[in-house]
């Protein structure tokens, strides 16, 4: 059943009123590829324009923070602790994961999904003039806990 929908079909926000004040947290994940010697630029602090796993870091969190803003019928969200931490893995990539935790109504897989992306964005962003060739292999949630609907686990792809 779409959440989303009303009984005619019409967009319509969620109304969680009457939900539970829960513990939640997701967890969500971006993969960025790139050339081998843009990964070997950005973990050399060799980027002009400075520190690049930081920046993609503040704003991946402050996307989780942003999320309402951007995807329509989201509930704006009190945050308690959003965390988001860029791994290279050589040759060639960095794998970008972002956590948010809260206690409230509704969940929190828009805010990591959200996290995670603007991240990989930014990275793109950075290093586009030394790589152009950058691809967001992919995105995805990795886990969600909390709410009625209770734990899920991404399946392993390997």
């Amino acid at each position: 059943m779409l959440t989303h929908l009303d009984a005619q079909g019409h967009a319509n926000m969620v109304d969680v009123t009457d939900k539970a004040v829960t513990s939640r947290e997701a967890v969500a994940e971006s993969l960025v590829r790139m050339l081998p010697e843009t990964l070997a630029m950005i973990q050399n602090g060799g980027h002009p324009k400075g520190d690049v796993f930081a920046v993609a870091r503040i704003a991946g969190i402050q996307a989780a923070k942003r999320t309402h803003e951007l995807i329509p019928l989201c509930h704006p969200l009190m945050l308690t602790s959003v965390k988001v931490e860029l791994i290279a893995e050589q040759p060639d990539a960095v794998r970008i994961q972002a956590r948010c935790k809260l206690a409230g109504q509704t969940g929190v897989e828009m805010e990591a999904l959200t996290a995670a992306s603007v991240a990989a964005l930014t990275l793109y962003d950075m290093c586009k003039a030394v790589d152009k060739g950058m691809v967001i292999e992919s995105t995805l949630l990795l886990e969600k806990l909390g709410g009625k609907s209770g734990h899920y686990r991404a399946e392993d792809p390997t």
